[in-house]
């Protein structure tokens, strides 16, 4: 039965998910300017223009319809794609940077605009998502001072404490504490895994892993149902082009989605369609979107070789970016690339409603059943013949064998007598996954 109440449409959905009216542009003062029309915003034609999107002079805004236009791609990416819906807990990655820091506020005005609806509806069915924040503090695996990294999370604590009710909880998560389970020194035991890995640009992606790994590690514990990751057009289209090189082109398309479910808490990327330049111009332009210091050490290796690449490019035209994952993104997804649909009696049925609306069906999606126990990536069995296989250790030829080629060649040691003793350096749910296999929860999704 749908809701009456006139914050609420005829599907039961508050207003807080949809398009949100924009004023209507004083046309008068828009006539009276005459010609300056050409110099005042192109979206209100009232307010002179003080910044430009990637189309350049075509697409010069005033600062409330800049900030909009942004908030627009990331309404209809959340929209769309079902990525928050109302029983949600949503866990935001935040990194201190201009991505995390836009994404956070923007899943708050979200999140604030429906507690307002709920507060002023009678009908109460429809519940407000919840919001939690999470920063991975991966200074231990830098040369930082201590006194920088305590003013870091102090700045960061102030920015979370700072939004408007509903509240959020902040976790500040050290990276090595993904081994706490293993009741050993974190540090040490990272310092060793990292130093086992010859290959530079295999350290930088097995970071990237741990993170992840560390993410789902705190969204399960509690009770998080949604991991928001600031992951723009411009990191995009670096992760495109860096992961061809590496040799993961298979399971590229599973990567560049707007949803990822391939973990048990599934990932989303709300800022998909926003690339970095704009995210940048934004913080600058509003004085209240406070970031953080760079926490992290630059890339190196490939991922920075691709880095300037796509830096290069992106200055002899600004839409390349946008070019490259708009062509990536033809690439057939996954069957995981979705939001599962909701069968539990228990969720209010205007939720469900909301769901099957916006959930995107699986037409001629890609399946896998296997995944590299590293990276997490779907395998195509096909590509690894039994002669590679052969190379791994006698004792754990399966972390060698059920790997991808890129954990293979840029990750795992070259010689197998370190296998054993690399196995043993791993996080537990690694070490778990190669083992006893691959297959998790997976069958759930077919």
């Amino acid at each position: 039965m749908a809701c009456n109440s006139s914050t609420c449409n005829s599907s039961g959905r508050y207003k807080g998910y949809e398009e949100e009216e924009q004023p209507k542009p004083n046309t008068k003062a828009a006539v009276n300017g005459g010609n300056s029309c050409q110099n005042r915003c192109v979206k209100c034609k009232v307010n002179e223009p003080v910044c430009c999107g990637i189309g350049g002079e075509n697409s010069r805004f005033c600062k409330d319809c800049f900030k909009n236009n942004l908030y627009g791609k990331f309404k209809q990416a959340v929209t769309y794609n079902a990525m928050i819906t109302p029983p949600d807990k949503v866990l935001v990655a935040f990194s201190g940077g201009p991505s995390s820091r836009v994404v956070l506020q923007f899943v708050h005005e979200m999140q604030y605009k429906a507690q307002k609806n709920y507060d002023a509806n009678k009908d109460k069915s429809l519940p407000v998502f919840g919001v939690g924040v999470a920063f991975i503090d991966e200074s231990s695996t830098h040369s930082f001072t201590s006194l920088h990294i305590e003013k870091a999370i102090e700045d960061i604590r102030l920015i979370v404490s700072n939004l408007a009710p509903p509240s959020k909880e902040l976790f500040v998560v050290p990276v090595e504490s993904i081994f706490s389970s293993d009741g050993i020194d974190g540090k040490e035991r990272l310092k060793e895994l990292l130093d086992a890995v010859s290959d530079v640009t295999g350290k930088e992606d097995l970071l990237i892993h741990l993170r992840i790994l560390l993410l789902q590690k705190i969204a399960s514990e509690n009770g998080y149902t949604r991991i928001v990751l600031g992951s723009c057009t411009s990191r995009i289209a670096c992760h495109v082009i860096s992961a061809t090189v590496k040799g993961q082109g298979y399971s590229l398309s599973a990567d560049i989605q707007y949803v990822d479910s391939r973990w048990e808490i599934p990932v989303v990327l709300p800022l998909r369609d926003c690339p970095a330049q704009e995210l940048n111009t934004l913080c600058s332009l509003d004085g209240s979107l406070k970031i953080v210091g760079l926490l992290n050490g630059p890339c190196s290796g490939i991922n920075g070789l691709v880095s300037s690449f796509v830096k290069v490019l992106q200055e002899e035209n600004p839409s390349r970016e946008c070019t490259i994952v708009r062509t990536a993104g033809k690439l057939t997804p996954f069957h995981f690339n979705r939001v599962q649909e909701i069968h539990d009696s228990n969720v209010p049925s205007a939720t469900r409603r909301h769901q099957k609306r916006y959930t995107l069906k699986p037409n001629g999606s890609l399946s896998s059943d296997s995944f590299c126990p590293i990276c997490n990536s779907p395998l195509k069995k096909s590509n690894f013949p039994s002669s590679l296989r052969s190379n791994g250790s006698q004792q754990n030829p399966d972390l060698f064998a059920s790997a991808c080629s890129s954990c293979q060649f840029q990750i795992l040691p070259k010689d197998p007598s370190l296998m054993e003793e690399f196995l043993s350096l791993l996080p537990q749910q690694m070490i778990t996954k190669a083992k006893h296999g691959d297959q998790g929860n997976f069958s759930l999704l077919r």
